[in-house]
This record gives C-alpha cells, structure tokens and sequence, in this order.
C-alpha cells in the first residue's frame, strides 16, 4: 500500500518526458519560424512540411494503416477534425495572426492554452476540475503574462486589440480542442496511424491554402527550414504530445506548454547571447510552479486503464 504513492508518481513522471519532448521541439520551431520569414511563405512551409512528413511517414506506417482501411471509414470524420484543428487552423491562424500582433500578445495567448484545456476537458472529456490544475494554470498564466510584458503588464493594454489578437485566441482555443477532443473520440488505432491520417488530412485541406497564397519554391536556403518543421515538429513533436493526453490528460498536458517561453529565453541567452532579466526570473518561476502544482494530481482509474490500453496498442501495431 505504501509503494502506491511512488507509483503514481513514477506514472507521472514518466508520461510528462513525452510532452516535455514535444515543447523542446516546439521552442527550437520558433527560431526555424523566426529563420522563414522573408525566406519563404507561411503558406508553403505550412503545406511542404506535413506533405514531407506524410511521404516519411509512408513507408513505416503505409501498410499497416492500409490493413485497417475499415476502422479508418468508421472514423475518418474525426481524424480529419482532429487534422484541422490541431495541424491546420492553429497553425494558420498563427502566422496569419503573427502579421497584426506583436510576440508579446502572442505569448499571452498562448498562456491561454492550459486553462482553456482544463475548461474544455471538464465540459467535454470528463476530466475532473480540481483545485490543483485551476490554480496550476492560473499561477503559469500569471507568470507567463510578467514574463511576455517584460515586468509591465501595462504594455499589454496600451498596446491595444489588434485583429491578430483574435485570430490568436481563435488558434489557441482550436488547439486546446484538440487536445481534449483527442482524448474524447477513443480510437481503436494505434497513435503512428491516428497520427499518418490526421497529417493525411491536414495536408489535403492546406492545398487551397498553398494554391491560393504566394507560393515559394523549395531552395537551398529554405530547405532546412522545411525539414526541420517536417521531421521534428511535424512528426516526433505531435506524437508525443499525443502520447501525453492519453496519458496525462489534456488539461495536465497543456500546463507544460508554459515551460515554452523559458527555453526559449534559455536558448536565446545560451546560443544567441540575449541577455536575461529580473522579469525572466520571476515570470519563470511562477510558471514553474503553477506547471507542478496541475501535474501534481495523481492518476484517475480511467487514466490507469487509457495508459495499459495505450500500451497494447502500440505492441499491436508492431506485430
């Protein structure tokens, strides 16, 4: 009976370093998204980097998926909402969003996330609204708001509401549907699958979108940029996140999101020289803390259950 308290937090731990992975890779994506501009179009390294990733995907994953045709005519519907969501109108909307508003509204934004995702899953996923994740993601978004404003909240409101911003909060509240939505629709397919369709789909539904925008050509300069958002972010980044709001939840998952802002400040500091600040300090350690506080919750039976079926599952895909 005593050893069940170490359990649950071994289960814990071990389900964050997938996320954990996913933000990691997130925060090197935004010196690749800061490398783009000006060397190719939001539109096409949108639409080249999940075509890559598909075609990578292909051959791994191709067969198999193809095995279970018949599960994919029972859920196609949900994969392709899962697509748009979370790899279409997020990202979009973002670099749409990035040309009206300033970084700093944007990362306040984003702090939105983990609060949305625990009212989200609490209305449609089931989830528990407990203390510890409201105060969890309330402290991270305070943190994160002192950090983005530079120790000035102020600039935040004398900045004004700018069209981006509510292309923004669009976004964020697609993704976070996303998140919870994921971890509603149960699928009988193993995640490499649910992951191949959902790029599937997304990449047919950014055609009109590449078509109709200012289409550039791949190049040697632009290359790396596309591989970099194709394989890392595209492919590892979306699967562990998968891998954490099966495990985690939605709400638990999208608290470490706030740890983006701080490897970033981290890597600027280490590999661009940026200087740090008395706001990075401050605004980090709260959204530290209000990140272990909503992880803190112990696993639910159903969590236990999701985490062994989730395991049979990927043993399934490999037989």
């Amino acid at each position: 009976m005593s050893t069940q308290p170490n359990a649950s937090a071994s289960i814990v731990s071990a389900a964050g370093l997938a996320p954990l992975l996913t933000v990691l890779i997130w925060s090197g994506n935004t010196v690749v998204t800061k490398a783009s501009a000006g060397v190719i179009s939001p539109g096409s390294i949108s639409f080249y980097r999940w075509l890559l990733a598909f075609v990578v995907l292909l051959p791994f994953v191709g067969r198999a998926a193809w095995r279970n045709r018949e599960l994919l005519r029972q859920h196609w519907m949900k994969l392709a909402a899962l697509g748009a969501l979370g790899m279409v109108i997020y990202q979009s909307l973002a670099y749409e969003a990035a040309k009206t508003t300033s970084a700093v509204n944007m990362g306040v934004m984003i702090a939105l996330m983990p609060l949305l995702s625990t009212v989200l899953a609490g209305m449609l996923a089931g989830e528990r609204l407990t203390v510890a994740s409201l105060m969890g993601g309330a402290i991270s978004l305070i943190g994160l708001v002192y950090l983005t404003s530079q120790g000035d909240p102020m600039r935040l409101v004398n900045g004004g509401f700018h069209i981006g911003d509510g292309l923004m909060i669009i976004a964020v509240l697609s993704n976070a549907l996303y998140g919870v939505m994921l971890r509603r629709w149960a699928m009988p397919l193993p995640m490499w699958q649910q992951l191949f369709w959902q790029i599937g789909f997304s990449t047919l539904l950014l055609i009109p979108i590449f078509l109709m925008g200012d289409i550039s050509p791949v190049t040697t300069a632009n290359l790396p940029l596309i591989l970099y958002a194709a394989i890392p972010t595209s492919l590892v980044a979306p699967l562990c996140w998968m891998i954490g709001i099966h495990r985690l939840g939605a709400s638990r998952t999208s608290l470490l999101i706030n740890l983006l802002p701080i490897i970033v400040a981290a890597l600027a500091w280490a590999l661009l020289g940026e200087q740090l600040h008395s706001y990075h300090a401050i605004g980090g350690a709260l959204a530290l803390i209000g990140v272990g506080l909503g992880l803190r919750k112990a696993p639910t039976k159903a969590d236990q259950t999701t985490s062994a079926a989730d395991g049979t599952s990927w043993e399934a895909e490999e037989a």
